[in-house]
């Protein structure tokens, strides 16, 4: 090769990898116009309205997720994503890591709450969804020891809880959520994470 092709070589692929951030871009996009849709008319909603409120048709959808399972996965996995990549983030920027576990703690809520429908369908028989639970907890329960174990460093909480244990506890309480309005599952989750505050 000489050195023209090598330029151009080089060229080129300066030239794909944007595409390859566009084409990542769209898919998320895609992937938060699925969750949208699933929140208010759950997970088997019209792939036209996703399309409608993604701004594609819907060839580009079946495009990305040749099936409804496939996009379904895809939204979990993808809002699971966004909830470990917060912990981290909301550690660096918090005033107090006990401060930074309320908030996150407070997106976790919101995550099974308004899980876009999906409670249904990984209760289902379809095999596709089986790995979603393991990846659920292998992805979150190490954020929320590292949440756990700066707020335990830091000497605000009782460093004796496991993650896993605080987890299952908020779940617990958001299985109560629902159209009952003398229920308040976040006020109900704000008193277990004041709990976790050391006496003064």
């Amino acid at each position: 090769m000489n050195g023209g092709d090598r330029d151009a070589g080089r060229t080129a692929g300066r030239a794909a990898r944007p595409k390859r951030a566009d084409a990542r871009r769209n898919e998320e996009a895609l992937l938060d116009a699925a969750a949208a849709v699933f929140v208010t008319s759950g997970v088997e909603a019209p792939i036209r309205d996703i399309a409608a409120e993604a701004g594609v048709g819907t060839a580009t959808i079946y495009r990305h997720f040749p099936t409804r399972a496939d996009l379904i996965v895809a939204v979990y996995r993808h809002q699971v994503e966004g909830l470990a990549e917060a912990g981290p983030a909301l550690l660096a920027a918090g005033p107090t890591p006990h401060a930074a576990l309320g908030r996150w703690i407070d997106l976790f809520v919101d995550f099974l709450v308004t899980k876009h429908g999906l409670a249904a369908v990984l209760q289902s028989d379809d095999p596709c969804f089986d790995p979603l639970h393991s990846y659920f907890l292998d992805r979150l329960v190490p954020v929320c020891a590292q949440l756990l174990d700066a707020a335990a460093d830091s000497g605000e909480i009782r460093s004796d809880l496991e993650p896993y244990e605080l987890m299952r506890g908020v779940a617990s309480l958001c299985a109560g959520a629902g159209s009952n309005p003398r229920y308040d599952t976040r006020r109900l989750v704000g008193f277990l994470v004041a709990g976790l505050c050391r006496p003064h």
